[in-house]
């Protein structure tokens, strides 16, 4: 979503703070290229499906001056720490520079309301574009490449479910801990915690799945969205702090 001109000036980094993929950044001296930034939380299914596209905008457009800042603020126990956040960004092979924000003090700054909350400064450091909650990409890559002077399309969708005609089946809502019951999704997640010691598991309709850490992890996955039935069964230790559905694509005949 586009902001006036020049009215909300880029909140700068904390100091001291912790810091992933690099020693450390200063917001000052991103002056002259665009810095993206998105807050998310490696237990949140969303943002680990954001994360993607930070990550392929990286790639593609830091050579080119992009500054791309992963902020995780934590939305779980589980999912605080330096050592738990590290692990993680390395499983989901994040490169780019990421920001602890276990307290939540420069998540207040911006007043973000949730995951995946993403904000674009220009080459000024003011505010040009904002995004809250999933979705909105090819919009934000358009705004990128108009600050960085380039001629190109934006990438294509990751998923199919991403493009912006995609017809889409709303989902379940999200429930808290180890639900079963009929659903209807594309995608079905959970937010799952090993025991402090060794793996975990959980049984998910009768097949056992490994806890090896804390986060979010998928459990199922349907081609187009599907109306089914959930089965959790925790292993002796093993925490679910959350059920996710994610919306999934509309079947070829629907309607």
């Amino acid at each position: 979503m586009r902001v006036p001109a020049e009215s909300i000036p880029a909140p700068p980094f904390p100091r001291p703070a912790l810091w992933a993929n690099v020693a450390m950044l200063r917001m000052d001296q991103q002056k002259g290229r665009p810095v993206l930034i998105e807050f998310f939380d490696v237990a949140r299914p969303a943002s680990v499906r954001s994360v993607r596209y930070l990550q392929a905008w990286h790639e593609r457009y830091e050579t080119d001056g992009l500054r791309v800042v992963g902020v995780h603020w934590p939305g779980f126990e589980c999912s605080r720490g330096y050592r738990t956040v590290g692990e993680a960004i390395k499983r989901l092979g994040l490169t780019f520079p990421v920001l602890i924000d276990d307290e939540g003090a420069y998540r207040d700054e911006f007043e973000a309301p949730g995951w995946p909350s993403r904000y674009l400064f220009d080459g000024k450091s003011w505010l040009v574009d904002y995004e809250h909650g999933e979705g909105g990409w090819r919009a934000t890559e358009e705004v990128l490449l108009e600050l960085l002077g380039l001629d190109a399309e934006p990438l294509a969708p990751l998923r199919p479910v991403d493009a912006d005609d995609a017809l889409l089946v709303m989902p379940t809502p999200d429930q808290d801990g180890p639900w079963s019951g009929s659903y209807t999704a594309g995608e079905v997640w959970a937010t799952l915690e090993p025991p402090a010691e060794g793996l975990g598991s959980l049984v998910v309709n009768g097949e056992t799945i490994v806890v090896e850490h804390p986060g979010a992890q998928r459990l199922l996955a349907h081609d187009v969205s599907t109306t089914g039935e959930l089965r959790l069964e925790p292993g002796d230790g093993t925490t679910v702090h959350a059920v996710s559905f994610a919306p999934g694509l509309a079947a070829p005949d629907a309607g």
